[in-house]
C-alpha cells in the first residue's frame, strides 16, 4: 500500500497537516507558490520533502477540486 503524502498527528506540529515523514506543513508549500516561488525554491528550503511528494499533493488537490466542481 502506498504511503499517504500528507499526515496529521497531534504529536507532530499540533496536528497540522504535514508532508508524511516530515515536520513540514503543506501550507508552507502553498505559501511559497502563492508568493510566486517555484517548487524548486520550496524543495531547496525543505530538503526533507521530495519532488514526488509535492507533485502527488498537487495532483490530489487538483482531483479534489475537480470532483467538487463537477
Amino acid at each position: 500500500m502506498k504511503r499517504p503524502v500528507v499526515s496529521r498527528d497531534p504529536e507532530i506540529m499540533g496536528g497540522t497537516p504535514v508532508f508524511s515523514g516530515t515536520r513540514v506543513p503543506v501550507q508552507t508549500l502553498l505559501d511559497y507558490l502563492e508568493a510566486g516561488d517555484s517548487i524548486d525554491d520550496f524543495l531547496a528550503g525543505f530538503p526533507s520533502v521530495n519532488r514526488e511528494q509535492v507533485i502527488e499533493f498537487l495532483e490530489q488537490a487538483k482531483d479534489r477540486l475537480v470532483a467538487t466542481t463537477s
